[in-house]
């Protein structure tokens, strides 16, 4: 009865066109979000809304320098800055890209079936850094390649496995973290796979480790200047960015953020440039002082467009009535009932811009439950089945 039912139901809530409007107008005086940031000498690359972009280092003269259907990431320039490298996922792979920073029609360097992803540039700006875990049986770890930038067959490096890595300036060293990053999935995670950042010099193949302070921590992003190796940590709370100083081995804070942590961090020159609440910033090595960059993004924007959608991939949760003439379901945020023969669809909440989600049904079948983040976090509802009445609110 119930596999009936929820099949009826189904095919009902599907033909529910549900809007998706624009509930605010974009500041493109100051645009957000902007991630996975590089910079150069004269220029700084960001990724927004799944493109690749760039503008100058002040932030005006913004371009869009890709536009595919896929997802580009983890851009970085070539020593001289007149080459981008990224990722992209023009032919539905994740692949080793590079382009001009003028733009143009990216160059193809890696084709296997796995992920490639970008990581540096090798010192003399005539090869790409990445890692794979093409020849990794279980898929556990990633390595290290170089492909051409004319392009050719990568070659891998005499390093068991690595996730993030940069050069030293001269190219006899490298510094990189071996595992993947935890703290991804866990904040402030502690366990015994914790990021780390170590030093492995190609003439002997030996390591040293940039030390970590007693209970762990995450260090990432290394970032290779001089005789210092700047990186990202969260040793001391949020993550903030922090030195390591080759020779006399002293590890100093830099930034000392406390509401929202530096999540992404490129070097180029003298600076250095992260991603932070939401907006970019740059670093000066030479000051010691970051300044935020005001970066103004016009795009179409074809996501938050104002338009009519239908598809079955888009209900999450779901909950019967007590009598089994009605079923609610969550259909791209908001609360629909629908009926099992006879009846109209019904909008319970048409709260464009709000998302309530897990709706439950009350045992009398009068009320229905559900979540809701209408006040920026979320809160319990409830409201009427039949849509009447004022909701209410249980913090």
């Amino acid at each position: 009865m119930k596999k009936w039912f929820f099949s009826i139901s189904l095919v009902l809530i599907l033909s529910i066109a549900l809007p998706v409007s624009l509930t605010g107008q974009i500041d493109i005086k100051d645009t957000k979000l902007l991630s996975q940031p590089a910079i150069s000498k004269n220029h700084v690359a960001f990724v927004y809304s799944g493109d690749l972009w760039i503008a100058n280092v002040d932030g005006k003269n913004v371009r869009r320098l890709t536009s595919d259907d896929g997802i580009e990431s983890n851009p970085i320039f070539s020593p001289n800055g007149r080459l981008i490298a990224f990722n992209a996922q023009y032919d539905g792979n994740t692949d080793v890209y590079v382009v001009p920073v003028e733009g143009g029609v990216p160059k193809r360097l890696t084709w296997h079936p796995n992920s490639d992803n970008v990581r540096d540039f090798t010192p003399d700006g005539f090869a790409v850094l990445f890692t794979s875990s093409r020849f990794v049986f279980t898929n556990r770890h990633t390595q290290l390649f170089t492909v051409p930038v004319k392009g050719g067959f990568p070659e891998s490096l005499k390093i068991p496995y690595a996730f993030k890595a940069a050069y030293s300036p001269d190219g006899i060293k490298l510094a990189y973290t071996p595992l993947s990053e935890r703290f991804q999935q866990w904040k402030h995670y502690r366990g015994g796979t914790v990021s780390t950042i170590w030093i492995c010099t190609f003439d002997d193949y030996s390591i040293e480790k940039i030390p970590q302070p007693e209970g762990r921590c995450n260090d990432t992003d290394p970032m290779w200047i001089g005789d210092k190796i700047y990186f990202r940590s969260d040793r001391n709370g949020e993550f903030n960015l922090f030195s390591f100083d080759i020779n006399s081995k002293e590890t100093n804070q830099l930034t000392h953020y406390t509401d929202f942590p530096i999540l992404d961090a490129s070097d180029g020159g003298d600076k250095i440039i992260y991603e932070q609440a939401g907006h970019l910033h740059i670093f000066n090595l030479q000051d010691k002082q970051s300044r935020k960059l005001t970066i103004g993004v016009a795009a179409d924007l074809l996501g938050v467009r104002p338009r009519y959608v239908k598809s079955s991939r888009y209900i999450r949760g779901a909950s019967i009535s007590p009598s089994g003439a009605r079923a609610v379901f969550e259909f791209r945020g908001e609360i629909v009932t629908v009926p099992a023969e006879k009846g109209d669809p019904r909008n319970l909440t048409n709260t464009t811009g709000v998302h309530e989600r897990s709706p439950v049904w009350s045992p009398d079948g009068k009320f229905i439950a559900y979540f809701s983040d209408k006040s920026g976090e979320y809160e319990l509802h409830i409201k009427q089945q039949d849509g009447k009445g004022e909701e209410k609110i249980s913090s």
